[in-house]
């Protein structure tokens, strides 16, 4: 996977130190399908990329390796390489990482505490469509 070119990385931070709004900035290091589960996976202890994929089927292959990029990147994973047959690469959280444990986990809680409400709020939602057809 190609790396992203030095222009490319000024632009995203200069991007990055114009927003006025620390949501958004949030937000532009953790958005992506597979990110906050990642570190979510990654609070309890360093693991191997086969040990995540594992833990995260439903990621392919590639978007894993992206998300993973990306989160080293931005600072909040340590990718440490092991130069023995087979190859072994760990990720671990860096401080920056570990100081998003707080939201991580809110937001784990926030989702098992409101699940049911949430599946009967769509329950809702499709009986209301279904009436109006």
């Amino acid at each position: 996977m190609a790396q992203k070119g030095p222009n490319v990385l000024l632009a995203l931070a200069g991007k990055r130190a114009a927003q006025p709004c620390g949501v958004e900035t949030t937000l532009s290091v953790i958005d992506g399908r597979w990110k906050l589960v990642i570190l979510f996976q990654l609070l309890d202890g360093t693991r191997r990329f086969n040990e995540l994929r594992r833990r995260l089927p439903g990621a392919t292959q590639r978007m894993l390796t992206l998300h993973l990029r990306e989160l080293e990147r931005d600072g909040l994973i340590r990718r440490e390489i092991y130069r023995e047959v087979p190859p072994k690469v760990e990720y671990s959280l860096t401080d920056m990482g570990r100081s998003l444990e707080p939201l991580v986990r809110f937001m784990s809680d926030w989702g098992h505490a409101n699940r049911d409400a949430l599946v009967a709020a769509l329950h809702r939602s499709a009986e209301f469509a279904l009436a109006a057809e």
